[in-house]
């Protein structure tokens, strides 16, 4: 499909727009659903602490640590909560989830701090590791990490969703943009057939001649002002009438 070289640098420019709209909704995306879901998982892993913590006072006031560890591992199983360990209120760390042991990672760090800290453990992933004193941390803290991988994985399927649907949108918008820029183009290529013929001293067709000369676009205007300076130039004497309108004479 043959497209006119006046109008080629507004496809171009279409098809940079569609770019930018495409590369600019991805970013404001995984932006908004990596905000949204962060803040999402901490407040759902503070929860869970402070439940853990509440449950553990007794355990901890009877010294069962069986009971205990018994209490935290029922937390794994749901989805994100990656670790669990209790520390005691000097930082002694009770019971924890950890296989085969605790990471270096977790011990050379500040366990009886509840602020909330981004943590990389080697072999394990990412976290988000949230921290509820139980009894105002008096009889310790409950620590709780979340995999922020599943957040990873949400952006990467909400993205893809997105990728299909704007590769759809584009490849129809080039399409409609190609078949609009051409039918805009049949006037000026009507135009220029116009004034060949003229300048060739040939004579139009008649009824392609009306139409355009008929039309009230720009095209219309100048095919009009290219037969006026041709009738200008026919009664100075340059060149012999030529075309259906001197006819019309």
């Amino acid at each position: 499909m043959k497209i006119p070289k006046l109008f080629r640098k507004t496809l171009f420019g279409v098809f940079l727009l569609f770019g930018v709209i495409g590369i600019s909704t991805s970013l404001l995306l995984i932006y908004t659903i990596d905000t949204h879901l962060s803040k999402e998982y901490e407040a759902n892993s503070k929860g869970i602490a402070k439940t853990i913590a509440d449950a553990s006072v007794n355990i901890l006031l009877n010294s069962n640590l069986t009971a205990l560890q018994s209490l935290i591992d029922q937390f794994i199983e749901i989805q994100g909560v990656s670790y669990v360990y209790i520390t005691s209120e000097t930082g002694e760390i009770l019971a924890h989830t950890f296989v085969p042991g605790i990471p270096e990672e977790i011990t050379a760090g500040d366990v009886t701090s509840t602020a909330t800290v981004e943590r990389s453990l080697p072999g394990k992933g990412d976290f988000i590791e949230v921290a509820s004193p139980i009894l105002a941390g008096v009889a310790g803290t409950v620590h709780i990490g979340m995999d922020t991988g599943l957040i990873a994985l949400k952006i990467q399927r909400a993205i893809g969703q997105q990728i299909y649907l704007i590769c759809i949108i584009f490849v129809v918008g080039v399409f409609a943009a190609i078949w609009f820029v051409n039918f805009a183009a049949k006037p000026v290529d009507g135009l220029l057939a116009y004034a060949v013929g003229l300048a060739r001293e040939q004579s139009a067709d008649g009824a392609a001649s009306r139409d355009l000369l008929s039309r009230n676009d720009e095209a219309g205007d100048l095919a009009r002002l290219i037969l006026h300076f041709s009738q200008s130039t026919d009664v100075r004497g340059t060149r012999p009438q030529s075309g259906p309108e001197r006819s019309k004479e």
